[in-house]
């Protein structure tokens, strides 16, 4: 491989994270002239970002390695949590699997492998990137990981052993990529991590989310959106850091309830009750007016009555939420949950699923409603036939006129509410970015 532009392909499993961390990956690859190409078919190499939340995610990832082998004639690098997990076992597919468990050596070993070196390619490397995919595979919404690890211990959740304990990546580290993606232009940055609300970095004086919200404010990054934090962690600090921010911090928030039902939360361990989440909200909502909250609920759990599940229902159903993220209970092998003799039958949980999703499709209905007729800055994140389409600063897609809208603008417009569900934006302002 040496000598030649080798062409590798990266297939990303799962969360957020593991799409951030593929980014970085993609950067480091560039410093060594690598080419990134979309697909595995007539690629040199695969990278497999796994993950291992359920039984059904680590088949998933199995099964992405398979189809990386059958379409790719070299070597496939499996990396993310299920490779940490379960190196003896991807290793067994095939002979060309190559294991990297080791996040952080990810890029040294795929670089290695090429006989290379990777390496950060620099700001004036990236902007040409930027310029260079306008409008294509380079995002005008990056997403920047700050934590890695979770030590909460949900009885259905095997995360702490695939990542660790929390771990907090250095304030410096985070502001100076900010400020630099600020400096090129980027018009968004999205905090990511598995429990970004744990947070900390004392010994650069930041010692919470709110520490870091506060600074990253000031780096000339138009919007800061964070994503998903806890609801134990939505405390008055961040609430008021929030607060202070005003416009740079998207108004939108995704903050996982699990279950509405306080008998079923005490089981998973989440560590708080419906009353506690909903002061979590209110909390939040003051500090934020016009806040917009997602939310991930699990239905079918070990043990879920026919009550406990109303009583969930009901709950979500008050909450206001803007969108559920509706999961079926999938158990983990490791996990507490998986061990337990009340699993809900396939056809329940389903059932639960389409009642849950059907909740999910009247919140969109009503929240889109809400919005519609009133002002929004949209994101321009890509061009279409006939216009653009964009996200506002609470999360919403817009279909916008051309009118000269150019991925990366933010465009001040009045949301109209389509006959088909959809939003679209009459433009009111100039871009507020060129």
């Amino acid at each position: 491989m040496p000598g030649s532009r080798t062409r590798i392909a990266i297939r990303t499993l799962g969360c957020k994270v593991n799409r951030t961390e593929s980014e970085a990956l993609a950067e480091a690859l560039l410093g060594s002239d690598a080419v990134v190409v979309d697909e595995a078919d007539g690629a040199d190499m695969v990278v497999v970002n796994t993950c291992t939340v359920t039984g059904e995610a680590d088949a998933k990832a199995r099964k992405e390695v398979r189809r990386a082998l059958a379409a790719c004639p070299g070597p496939v690098v499996v990396a993310g949590c299920l490779a940490a997990l379960d190196p003896d076992g991807l290793r067994a597919l095939d002979p060309r699997v190559v294991v990297e468990s080791d996040r952080a050596a990810l890029a040294s070993h795929v670089a290695a492998i090429l006989g290379r070196s990777a390496s950060a390619p620099g700001r004036a490397r990236l902007a040409q990137r930027r310029a260079a995919q306008a409008g294509g595979a380079f995002r005008t919404r990056v997403m920047v990981k700050v934590q890695d690890g979770c030590d909460r211990r949900c009885s259905y959740c095997i995360v702490p052993d695939a990542r660790g304990v929390p771990r907090s990546v250095p304030a410096a580290d985070v502001i100076a990529r900010v400020r630099a993606l600020a400096g090129m232009g980027t018009p968004e940055a999205v905090l990511t991590g598995i429990n970004i609300g744990r947070y900390s970095d004392p010994d650069a004086g930041v010692h919470d989310l709110a520490d870091l919200v506060d600074s990253l404010a000031q780096t000339g990054m138009t919007r800061v959106r964070v994503s998903s934090v806890e609801p134990l962690d939505l405390n008055d600090r961040l609430a008021a850091s929030f607060a202070r921010a005003g416009a740079r911090v998207a108004p939108h928030l995704h903050v996982p309830l699990q279950s509405g039902c306080d008998r079923t939360l005490a089981e998973m361990g989440r560590g708080y009750d419906t009353a506690t989440f909903t002061d979590a909200l209110e909390r939040m909502r003051a500090a934020m007016p016009g806040l917009a909250v997602t939310t991930d609920v699990i239905v079918g759990f070990p043990g879920e009555t026919d009550d406990d599940f109303a009583s969930s229902l009901a709950f979500v159903g008050a909450c206001g939420f803007a969108r559920l993220h509706v999961f079926r209970y999938s158990e983990r092998a490791g996990t507490p949950a998986a061990a337990r003799t009340d699993q809900i039958a396939p056809p329940v949980k389903a059932a639960r699923a389409e009642a849950m999703r059907s909740l999910s499709d009247r919140l969109v209905r009503r929240h889109l409603e809400a919005r519609d007729g009133q002002p929004a800055s949209v994101l321009v994140e890509r061009a279409t036939g006939g216009g653009a389409v964009g996200t506002s600063e609470d999360g919403l897609r817009v279909r916008l006129a051309q009118g000269g809208a150019r991925p990366g603008q933010i465009i001040e417009v009045t949301l109209r509410l389509r006959s088909d569900g959809t939003l679209s934006g009459d433009r009111r302002t100039t871009p507020v970015r060129p």
